[in-house]
């Protein structure tokens, strides 16, 4: 049996206004044409079919329409569950329509598996299709603590339970697929994902995914990855375009799964060229470069995060000469030589464990480190500081 994994569409989604719509068709498209050549028997799309609970029209369109094709009639099976963007509600108010095209729409966390047959392979699967798994949707409250440790160990608890529940009626003699929408500790985040489920309380234990399952197919994190801890084999898809500038440099996919009842799975990255790159331009030396850049036709179809050296402010009839230019800027954020200068100057003037602790917290998204990492941190670069001073002598 031949299984798509895909995640993280986000239709409707924006980039500060522009309209990604176009590029998603695209990849609807590329998408259909991946499933036709490559054989593929059923598909699992793992949350966050849409960007908001209350989607434009338009990409409530393009979403059934691709579909209908990819479920060619039924004889390709579909299982979407809904992701922390999503409307459970509206995601699954078409079931009584998608139902008898093998379009199976999983709004709710569920205690029971999926029991599907595949025709094209000739052969039956369950999924364990667990949907976003909020406390709200769950319908429970975890933890009469509001501690973020203990709530985040009944979370993993609960979680487990669930998974461990559904994993016991898998069968020998079926292919048995885990899915869900969450955070799994040791996966890499971006600027995409809403911060509250990447780190916080809502993160999952990568051992607590479900041994049974011979593939966990997880949506939320927009960078494809395997979970390397997780004692069966686990894998975030990925989005299949690039939703912030922390994604530039991910090479876009989705996850083709060979499985057979009973017997390990092999998987293969399919990489998707849909979409447009972003890009950051850094234009050091002032207007004049972005000028030959732009002359060079460089990043012509790119969204650009451009960031300008300045020694004046750029007047607004500049800043629309460049959009009308390139339609593709995003930002263009002036950079001066006098903040440049104070810039540098501050940070001299910073000692090295509060660079430390600024650094931390840029990276984590506010989190303060420990007393004991800082202390860590400093007897490190002591030691570097030692071996610099031995080599000098």
């Amino acid at each position: 049996m031949r299984i798509l994994h895909t995640a993280d569409w986000h239709l409707g989604r924006s980039l500060e206004g522009r309209s990604r719509l176009v590029e998603q068709a695209e990849f609807i498209d590329e998408l259909v044409k991946i499933v036709e050549e490559e054989q593929i028997d059923a598909i699992l799309m793992a949350g966050d079919a849409f960007d908001t609970v209350n989607p434009p029209a338009a990409a409530e369109q393009l979403f059934y329409e691709g579909l209908s094709r990819l479920s060619d009639h039924g004889r390709r099976p579909i299982i979407v569950i809904a992701g922390n963007h999503d409307n459970p509600d509206r995601l699954s108010a078409a079931s009584p329509l998608t139902g008898n095209h093998a379009i199976h729409l999983i709004g709710y966390p569920l205690m029971d598996t999926i029991k599907i047959d595949v025709p094209k392979a000739g052969q039956k699967m369950q999924v364990a299709a667990l949907a976003y798994p909020s406390e709200a949707r769950l319908e429970q409250i975890l933890s009469a603590e509001h501690e973020e440790v203990q709530l985040r160990n009944k979370y993993d608890e609960k979680i487990r339970e669930i998974f461990g529940k559904m994993s016991e009626q898998f069968q020998k003699d079926t292919v048995n697929i885990a899915m869900s929408h969450i955070h799994v500790a040791g996966g890499s985040s971006t600027d995409s994902e809403r911060p509250i489920e990447v780190g916080g309380a809502y993160t999952v234990a990568a051992t607590s995914m479900p041994e049974a399952a011979q593939y966990v197919a997880l949506g939320h994190l927009h960078r494809p990855q395997t979970i390397k801890r997780a004692s069966t084999l686990t894998r975030y898809s990925g989005s299949p375009l690039a939703y912030s500038f922390s994604e530039i440099g991910y090479t876009k996919s989705v996850t083709i799964i060979e499985a057979q009842p009973n017997q390990p799975v092999e998987i293969r990255e399919i990489p998707l060229s849909s979409g447009k790159p972003l890009v950051k331009w850094k234009a050091t030396e002032g207007i004049t470069q972005v000028h030959q850049w732009l002359d060079e036709g460089k990043d012509a179809n790119a969204w650009i995060d451009l960031q300008i050296h300045l020694t004046s402010t750029l007047s607004i009839e500049e800043i629309h000469r460049l959009r009308k230019w390139h339609p593709g800027f995003i930002h263009i954020r002036p950079v001066f030589e006098q903040e440049l200068e104070v810039a540098a100057t501050r940070q001299a003037n910073v000692p090295i464990d509060q660079l430390f602790t600024q650094f931390y917290e840029k990276q984590t998204g506010g989190a303060k480190p420990e007393d004991e990492l800082i202390k860590l941190f400093l007897e490190l670069v002591n030691q570097e500081d030692e071996s610099e001073e031995g080599d000098d002598q």
